[in-house]
């Protein structure tokens, strides 16, 4: 691979910056892999184009890979960002009122910093600073917040929404890592230009709501019937929803317009499938049963041969049964070494 060729003396070179400033080397380690020899690590962490840079930490494999500058100096500066503190130490409680409610915020409270509570708390921001403002607070500062001991709290987006509490074990890093990654990472994440390609590379297909940007009250109850439905297939498939005025390029795909918004669609990376009638959503079950036809491989096949004999009333189908359903939208994104970006979708727009 020519690029790969190009990208390892600068990899090499950054990496001994890096451990000029980093000597421990259990502080920051660089590694390559041949993926033609070690095939197997490339299925695992699903690598299809060449190089691809990924970072670990605490043997975790991060969402967002590295899309900087192939430079010497770009590497480096990321590193060096990725070390600095991802937590904003609190030095006054009235600091808390101020806080960007348009964010998520954690804040924990410790009697002190060397601690496992806080050095727990401390791996956790390292993981999910992207998604999570941290803050801490510590000795006689954090007291009035710390009535039964080290205390760690999530505020969610809102002026008024309530404040929720951490119950379990600080000490334990897999209970705090969950409890406040659930917290970070909203069910329901919005898809952008931006961060499509992204979200494309965690693998799963998506569930997408596309609604207008100021009809709050379809996203609410698409939020809503996807807590209340489709929790348990939160491993299986990722929940979107989109802005219908600037993703008008995948509603054609689909064969509709923002005037048909809201609409829902699964996009598989090989074809796109539409809910048959957004008035449905609340029907118990309804939205739960089209995912689990994406996982069978139901919708699929009554596209090609009409509906299952089985069905009583089948839904209708977007085109005519002697045709494929609409190609993807999102597959020139899905992992392969011929992906374009959404930024050139959005510049066709």
């Amino acid at each position: 691979c020519r690029f790969s060729q190009m990208l390892h003396p600068i990899f090499e070179e950054a990496s001994n910056v890096i451990k000029e400033e980093y000597p421990d080397k259990n502080q920051v380690v660089f590694a390559r892999v041949d993926c033609d020899q070690h095939s197997d690590i490339a299925q695992r962490y699903r690598i299809s184009k060449y190089p691809t840079l990924k970072l670990f930490r605490n043997g975790m494999m991060m969402k967002r890979e590295y899309r900087g500058q192939r430079s010497v100096t770009a590497i480096a500066d990321y590193i060096r960002q990725q070390k600095s503190n991802p937590i904003q130490e609190i030095q006054d409680l009235e600091k808390i009122s101020t806080l960007d409610r348009s964010r998520r915020n954690i804040v924990g409270y410790f009697e002190q910093k060397d601690s496992d509570n806080y050095r727990t708390f401390e791996r956790v921001a390292n993981i999910l600073h992207d998604d999570c403002v941290f803050l801490s607070a510590f000795g006689a500062i954090s007291k009035p917040e710390r009535f039964s001991g080290d205390n760690v709290i999530y505020k969610p987006p809102g002026e008024n929404a309530p404040d929720m509490v951490y119950l379990g074990s600080l000490t334990n890093f897999d209970l705090v890592y969950a409890w406040t990654q659930d917290k970070c990472v909203p069910l329901v994440r919005e898809i952008t230009f931006e961060n499509g390609e992204e979200l494309t590379e965690e693998g799963l297909p998506f569930l997408i709501l596309f609604h207008m940007k100021d009809d709050l009250e379809s996203l609410e109850k698409f939020q809503q019937e996807v807590a209340r439905q489709l929790i348990s297939e939160k491993g299986t498939i990722n929940f979107l929803h989109a802005d219908c005025d600037k993703f008008r390029h995948p509603l054609l795909h689909i064969q509709k317009t923002p005037a048909d918004c809201p609409v829902i669609a699964i996009d598989s990376f090989r074809h796109m499938y539409v809910f048959p009638d957004f008035s449905d959503l609340s029907v118990s079950g309804k939205l739960k049963q089209f995912v689990l036809d994406l996982h069978s491989g139901k919708l699929h096949r009554e596209f090609h041969h009409g509906p299952d004999p089985t069905d009583v009333a089948p839904g209708q189908p977007v085109q005519d049964l002697a045709s494929s359903p609409p190609e993807s939208s999102f597959q020139k994104l899905a992992p392969s070494e011929h992906r374009y970006t959404l930024l050139r979708e959005k510049d066709e727009l």
